[in-house]
């Protein structure tokens, strides 16, 4: 199957776009450092609040060192107030009011900790700062990986352009800032689907397995892959074998490590949903008992789009629908609602986009939830922008004021998204792809 052409979106001159993608991403890192950032500060000085080093790849880099260096047990009490010495710059006390209720125990796999091996013996701010740069060049590879996977060819400047936008959004800012595993997850999976959508089944199914170490980012996508896998066995089997090749090799070492390790991680996992009030997203947005409902219904509706595509090969637009739309739902379903979690839509918006058109005449429904979703994501960027023009002309304590506009749609989005993947390809675009060339 051919590569389909350039949108006429990207036809009209290439600096527009770019320096529209420039200014969007300039005043949101502006606005995170100056204005987010230093009322976080000021909030935290105000209530007796602690801070460290406040990276989320400290607690993992922690357990991996303790565990490999050492032999202690990652997911210890010994261990978690290690780690909170240097996240929060001091052990919490239960006592103080004013400390995070979240523990920041390590709750990933144990073999998370190969992966941070080759760290451990560095100091962790030149682990930090060099993480930040990893994580960096894997998001910006993921927009040419994901085009490969929906196989739209885009001019390499408005690759670019959408490259800026991407690391100019708040989820990825906010990933970036906290070194966040979910941005390595994110882009081993796009490394996995260019793979799979390339022929290349083995390496997809290796690196497939590398992302488990955030089990509930993967495992419906893992589903909707496993349905499309059982429909042609013979000819699929091949990327499932290394998939779970690669697990037992990665479950045993680690078994070698620490003994027992799963029934730990899986307790671990249990305080660590309820000491951080872990809730999806659509259970703060949809009133009770409908958020579960909600929950179920849209796992059910992915599962039937990847039972109605299972018969579809892995370099059709319809393969690449169900991939977005499983990642998509996953935002909404899992039990977080971090902003960082939210780079897992980038997949489906490149989709929407793409297909922009055809959804604009399909129906009125459409119309208004294409529009709605465009005027959600492109909010953070106006109030970000905003934000950071008045912090240079107006006192600091005032726009700090106003620091959670920007974040004012970030729980919507992911709904309108989802909505929109699931009316528009049950409507029959998963199954009757565009034409090339009408996008």
């Amino acid at each position: 199957m051919s590569i389909e052409s350039a949108s006429p979106l990207f036809r009209f001159r290439s600096w527009v776009l770019l320096l529209l993608a420039i200014i969007c991403a300039g005043g949101m890192w502006i606005y995170v450092n100056r204005v987010m950032v230093s009322h976080q500060i000021s909030e935290a000085a105000a209530h007796g609040r602690p801070r460290g080093n406040l990276s989320d790849l400290y607690p993992h880099w922690i357990g991996a060192r303790e565990l490999l260096l050492h032999g202690r047990d990652p997911y210890s009490p010994e261990v978690t107030r290690e780690i909170q010495q240097g996240y929060y710059g001091r052990v919490l006390a239960p006592a103080r009011p004013g400390d995070p209720k979240d523990q920041q125990g390590f709750a990933y796999p144990v073999y998370v900790a190969f992966y941070l091996a080759p760290t451990i013996r560095l100091p962790f701010e030149l682990v930090r700062g060099g993480f930040f740069w990893v994580l960096l060049g894997l998001t910006l590879a993921t927009i040419p990986l994901w085009l490969r996977v929906l196989r739209w060819s885009v001019p390499l400047w408005a690759q670019v352009s959408l490259m800026v936008f991407t690391v100019g959004s708040l989820t990825v800012v906010q990933g970036l800032k906290l070194q966040q595993m979910t941005l390595l997850v994110v882009a081993l999976l796009a490394i996995a689907m260019a793979l799979l959508a390339s022929d290349l089944p083995v390496a997809a199914g290796i690196v497939l397995a590398l992302t488990t170490i955030k089990p509930q980012l993967v495992w419906l996508l893992l589903l909707c892959l496993m349905i499309w896998t059982l429909a042609d066995w013979r000819r699929r089997y091949r990327w499932a074998a290394a998939f779970l090749s690669t697990m037992a090799i990665l479950c045993v070492a680690s078994e070698w490590y620490l003994p027992h390790w799963i029934s730990r991680f899986v307790e671990a996992m249990g305080r660590y949903l309820k000491y951080t009030d872990a809730v999806s997203i659509l259970d703060l947005t949809v009133p009770a008992p409908w958020g579960w409902i909600s929950r179920l219904f849209v796992i059910a509706a992915t599962v039937h789009i990847a039972w109605k595509n299972r018969r579809l090969a892995e370099d059709t637009p319809a393969f690449a629908a169900t991939v977005s739309l499983a990642l998509a739902v996953t935002v909404i379903v899992i039990p977080s609602y971090a902003l960082y979690n939210q780079v897992m839509l980038l997949p489906a918006l490149l989709m929407l986009l793409h297909d922009r058109r055809t959804i604009w005449n399909r129906n009125r429904v459409s119309r208004v939830l294409l529009s709605l979703a465009t005027i959600l994501l492109a909010w953070p960027w106006l109030a970000s922008i905003v934000l950071a023009c008045l912090c240079f002309v107006l006192p600091i304590e005032l726009v700090e004021r106003a620091w959670m506009v920007p974040g004012w749609t970030v729980l919507s989005l992911p709904l309108a998204v989802t909505a929109l993947m699931l009316i528009h390809y049950y409507q029959g675009t998963n199954t009757a792809p565009v034409a090339p060339g009408t996008s």
